[in-house]
């Protein structure tokens, strides 16, 4: 069974910055959904999970909306376009970044006891 890390504790596991948050993140994340698949995401992530991908497009923010995610982490240092940071502020999304990539970001916060959404 996972556990539910704060955010603060989150961000220094993906050793992450913030690009975009008004007070909106969550205390506690316990579900985590890796994937640059929105047919994926769609199917198979969880409310309130943090979302790892690498796609940086505004569709990601209106996937993400959807399924109801609480943030979205880029991997592999990408920058959101400046219309997906326009549209995360619209509908409140938090943005994160991180360095590292999809595989070590997914083995780091599961070594860290977050479990997928599977």
């Amino acid at each position: 069974m996972g556990t539910s890390l704060p955010v603060d504790e989150v961000l220094k596991i993906l050793e992450a910055e913030i690009i975009l948050d008004k007070g909106w993140l969550r205390e506690e994340i316990s579900t985590v959904y890796g994937s640059d698949l929105m047919s994926d995401i769609l199917s198979y992530s969880k409310p309130n999970s943090l979302l790892l991908t690498g796609l940086i497009n505004p569709q990601t923010i209106r996937t993400a909306e959807m399924v109801e995610i609480s943030a979205i982490c880029f991997i592999h240092g990408k920058r959101p376009h400046k219309e997906t940071v326009e549209l995360a502020r619209i509908n409140e999304m938090p943005l994160l970044g991180t360095k590292m990539s999809m595989f070590e970001a997914c083995g780091k916060l599961y070594a860290a006891g977050l479990m997928n959404c599977d």
